[in-house]
């Protein structure tokens, strides 16, 4: 920063345009008015300037140097229309490249001092924000160089903002009752409403309090979750009482400073109507830490219907509707059309036994408690209940009420930001006998219409700005480019080279897929990767290549001496420090010597850790400690008691390392969430096997310690969860790498996998193995597998009315994205599918693998395949986009692949093989566009019905038909 003489031209200028009354401050939105700093009062050697782009107005105010310490100042005169909270919102640049400061005074009292981090130079700007009390009227608000602080900042303007309402649920720390020495302060940023609570010293034990009245609808369950900062250096505790009576001590995680806050949540049972929940320093507690505020979210309220439910026609309730048709079901429910009035293409029916159920994927874009209604029939002629849950924890009985036509019921339900679970069940003691039609949820949003609807977005590096190189497009087996996203990646050779990104949605956490090379033993190195924000360095990410780089033929020893190396990239996940809003810049930079390729970003925006559910075990209370020794034991005494109890296992947030397969069966575990509780294998050795029914894995992360495939036959190493799942299991929010499968499924009958990540693994994703049905894999995300991403395999029998929906998969290492070998009437439908590497196809529908033979109807519908297709070595010869392959059985039953977009094939769009017959095949609406080779190409006997077939952009030709198959042509056929 440096004060040059036209500057002081600036500053009179500016005077004489002020005087004018030209710089007048602006409106910049309602509520909220920007002053520009070189209009407002200067002094102390604060002087206006220019000499630096990118500022606002005429000018701004630099003069903050090292001898004007103690005297240079701006204030700013304001006005606040009525009294209360504002934000304070301070443009400013910092090209010093470390953290200034300056004090902060309102109407001449010193609130605190706040910290200006450094920006990229000192022609770029950022904001600081901090929250003040204001009178009405008038006030002053002045930014000195007092003698305690660094100083060396330009100023660029001021915006004065109404502190908005609080959220609903959301009670300020500053206006509940306060005793015992706590009192309300505000010098330390970053806190919500026009103050936080502080007092909980030392010398306050025992009687420091703060009281919250909270008035709820519905008994049951809530997720309270309170914002706190704790800058001493270690955890922290208070004890939480409720309606009076002490309900636990809870644990307050160190932070990054005062400035810096975080959340701690808590399931509390609170009653209908008016509640207190008090956060009181006990004699036994640690204290010493700040209150902000508290959230409550009913999570398990009791819901109930409608007292007088209105049969149709009626006004449809506001908000998303859900159809209940396409959502998963079992235990005897089905869908049916023969009560009129429905929407959509039906209804469910069934609920005659205990397991009958339906869960349907609802979307929401911010956690919320929101309104959800039900469309029901009842014609029965008495009120009929099921049992409602959210995210597979139950939330109370809903009574639907008899009438005619169509009814709906309504309640208020707890759910997450993104993805949710909404179930209705037939649990004991309901009496079902109804018919579901769809489910609205007040301010939800529409799914993806294709794949998973995903929480993070990705960034593409050979997208963002970079300096280093860009590799490909390429897709050559065994080359960076041909394993890398889209075929193309981003190479860092030296300190110095990154790849940056402009944020488009918050995050603070974030996913890097990236590649280091090997050692010459195979065991792997580690390198680090630098993260900068806006400019500054926030973190280094650990990369490694002990779970990449193997050699090679099948199945791929880790034996560099054998050539071939492949398997090139993996992932890190980092949670970041602090919320990245929109319009940050995050680079990705390689400040070290060794070698990285960077294939994409995935940023996300992460919740605070789940609390406890009601009715649990804890894994520690058995001897499972974070981060320390075998908790193998602990994991089965804790299952072991839960199942005597009639309770679910819940992990804490931490890390949990397993050495052995974990038995399972009806029983629930359940983290704090998949970015919060780990739980880690050890020597390839580590996951969950299940041996029974109901079930359920939610909410935790599972890192193996895979690093190669072993023999086909051996069983050395394990999967993160494997076995007979008998009727009625869930796995939800679950991730999976470093294992040698994601999830292998030997038996179920109505098992529902959603919302999962597989990634990274030595074997497939997933596989439907044998005597599965009734089973759906729904809104997960499959990628860098190391066979099938998704498969569905009737070795010894058949799978059964099964489905792969809404999934994304991409770039499996061999094999394909997603497959069905033999069974009775499966489906893959409404997929994103990508990205194949070897041995590969974007969908198979084949007798391979000694399959059963097809029978039903195999549906393949709404997918999209891109850059699909492969090379087999061993056979010569290529694999098509999506690839129908008669091999060891003809394939006679019907198959119908409808509305399939199949984009940018390696080889054919579309191959039919392999001299045995097809026949019953359905084209309907499948467009191909563009193919390394033929647009279709047949070598097999049959025929198949063939409408609205487009072909365009095949390199070799529209048609390469070897053996006479017979294609009955009708409509809108062209290119072939």
């Amino acid at each position: 920063m440096k004060l040059h003489r036209p500057a002081l031209f600036a500053a009179f200028a500016a005077a004489a345009l002020t005087a004018a009354g030209i710089l007048a401050a602006s409106a910049a939105s309602a509520g909220s008015t920007t002053y520009q700093a070189e209009s407002a009062a200067l002094s102390g050697g604060a002087v206006v300037a220019t000499d630096h782009s990118g500022y606002t107005g005429s000018g701004f105010v630099g003069g903050y140097t090292d001898a004007n310490k103690g005297n240079a100042a701006t204030t700013f005169t304001v006005n606040a229309v009525t009294a209360g909270g504002y934000q304070l919102a301070l443009r400013y640049a910092n090209g010093t490249s470390a953290t200034m400061t300056l004090s902060l005074y309102v109407n001449n009292v010193k609130t605190g001092q706040i910290s200006l981090p450094a920006t990229t130079n000192w022609d770029t700007w950022a904001t600081r924000t901090d929250t003040v009390t204001l009178p009405a009227g008038s006030s002053s608000i002045r930014y000195k160089f007092d003698s305690a602080d660094s100083g060396n900042v330009n100023l660029d303007s001021l915006t004065v903002t109404d502190v908005p309402a609080a959220p609903a649920g959301q009670y300020e720390a500053e206006s509940a009752t306060l005793s015992g020495g706590t009192a309300i302060a505000t010098d330390h940023s970053g806190y919500t409403g026009s103050g936080f609570v502080g007092g909980y010293t030392d010398g306050n034990k025992g009687t420091a309090a703060t009281t919250f009245a909270v008035n709820i609808a519905n008994a049951g369950s809530a997720t309270v979750t309170a914002r706190y900062a704790n800058g001493t250096g270690g955890a922290m505790t208070l004890s939480i009482y409720v309606n009076g009576a002490k309900v636990r001590q809870t644990t307050y995680p160190a932070l990054a400073n005062w400035d810096t806050w975080g959340t701690v949540a808590e399931a509390l049972t609170l009653a209908a109507g008016a509640n207190t929940i008090a956060y009181k320093f006990d004699t036994t507690d640690s204290g010493n830490v700040n209150l902000d505020n508290i959230t409550v979210a009913g999570a398990s309220p009791t819901p109930s219907g409608s007292p007088s439910p209105t049969s149709s026609p009626t006004t449809p309730p506001s908000g998303q509707a859900y159809e209940v048709e396409s959502a998963f079901f079992s235990g005897g429910v089905t869908t049916a059309t023969s009560v009129s009035g429905y929407t959509g293409t039906g209804y469910v029916t069934g609920f005659t036994a205990v397991g009958a159920r339906v869960i349907r994927t609802v979307n929401l874009p911010s956690a919320a408690t929101a309104a959800v209604t039900l469309r029901y029939a009842n014609s029965t002629g008495s009120a009929k209940t099921l049992s409602a849950y959210v995210n597979g924890v139950k939330a109370g009985q809903i009574s639907l009420a008899a009438g005619s036509g169509w009814l709906t019921a309504s309640q208020n339900l707890g759910l997450r930001a993104g993805l949710n679970l909404i179930g209705y069940q037939y649990d004991s003691g309901d009496s079902g006998g109804v018919q579901l039609d769809n489910v609205t949820v007040a301010g939800g949003a529409a799914l993806a219409t294709r794949g998973a609807t995903a929480p993070y977005t990705e960034y593409e590096a050979e997208s963002g700005s970079t300096n280093g190189v860009v590799l490909g497009p390429d897709r050559t087996y065994r080359t960076l480019a041909s394993e890398s996203s889209g075929r193309r990646s981003v190479r860092l050779d030296s300190a110095g080279k990154y790849t940056q990104f402009t944020l488009t949605k918050d995050a603070n956490a974030i996913v890097v897929r990236a590649s280091i090379p090997d050692n010459a033993l195979g065991t792997g190195i580690t390198a680090p990767l630098a993260v900068y924000a806006n400019g500054t360095k926030i973190t280094d990410l650990t990369l490694s290549s002990k779970y990449s780089w193997v050699y090679g033929s099948y199945p791929f020893p880790n034996d560099p001496l054998l050539g071939g190396g492949h398997r090139f990239f993996d992932e890190t996940r980092a949670l970041l420090a602090a919320t990245y809003p929109v319009g940050t810049v995050l680079k990705l930079q390689n400040d070290g010597s060794t070698q990285i390729t960077v294939d994409l970003l995935d940023t996300e925006l992460v919740a605070p850790a789940y609390a406890a559910p009601a009715n649990s075990v804890d894994v520690t209370a058995y001897g499972a400690t974070s981060g320390s020794g075998d908790d193998t034991t602990a994991f089965t005494n804790a299952i072991s008691a839960a199942k005597s109890q009639g309770k679910s296992v819940w992990v804490p947030a931490g890390t949990f390392d397993v050495t052995a397969r974990v038995s399972i069966d009806n029983v629930t575990i359940r983290g704090a969430g998949m970015w919060h509780t780990t739980i880690r294998g050890s020597a390839g050795k580590g996951g969950f096997i299940a041996t029974g029914g109901n079930v359920q894995l939610a909410d935790f992360t599972i890192a193996g310690d895979v690093t190669t495939r072993e023999p086909d036959g051996a069983d050395n190493t394990d999967a993160a969860m494997r076995g007979s799942f008998g009727t009625g299991s869930l796995i939800h929010n679950v991730w999976a790498e470093h294992t040698k499968v994601g999830l292998w499924v030997n038996a179920a009958d109505g098992l529902y996998v959603v919302g999962v990540r597989v990634r990274d693994t030595f074997a497939d994703g997933i596989n439907l193995n044998d005597a599965v049905s009734n089973t759906r894999v729904d809104q997960s995300v499959f990628r860098n597998t190391g066979d099938d991403a998704m498969a569905m395999w009737s070795h010894t029998s058949s799978v059964t009315n099964s489905a792969f929906t809404f999934n994304t998969a991409a770039l499996p290492m061999l094999s394909n994205t997603a497959a069905i070998y033999g069974g009775n009437g499966n489906r893959i439908e409404d997929n994103l599918l990508s990205d194949t590497v070897y041995t590969a196809t974007g969908i198979a529908i084949s007798t391979w693998h000694e399959a059963q033979p097809f029978s039903g109807t195999t549906s393949v519908q709404r997918n999209t395949i891109t850059r699909a297709g492969g090379w087999n070595t061993d056979w010569a010869s290529s694999q098509g986009g999506l690839w129908i392959y008669a091999e060891s059985r003809d394939i006679t039953t019907p198959v119908l692949v409808k509305d399939v977009e199949i984009l940018d094939s390696t080889y054919q769009g579309l191959l039919m093989s392999w001299q045995k017959n097809i026949t019953n095949l359905t084209l309907d609406h499948v467009t191909i566009s563009g193919a390394g080779t033929y647009g279709i190409e047949i070598s097999a006997y049959g025929s198949a019905a063939v409408s609205y077939v487009t072909v365009s952009g095949a390199t070799s030709g529209g048609l390469n038909n070897t053996s006479g198959y017979t294609l009955n042509r009708g409509a809108g056929n062209s290119g072939f």
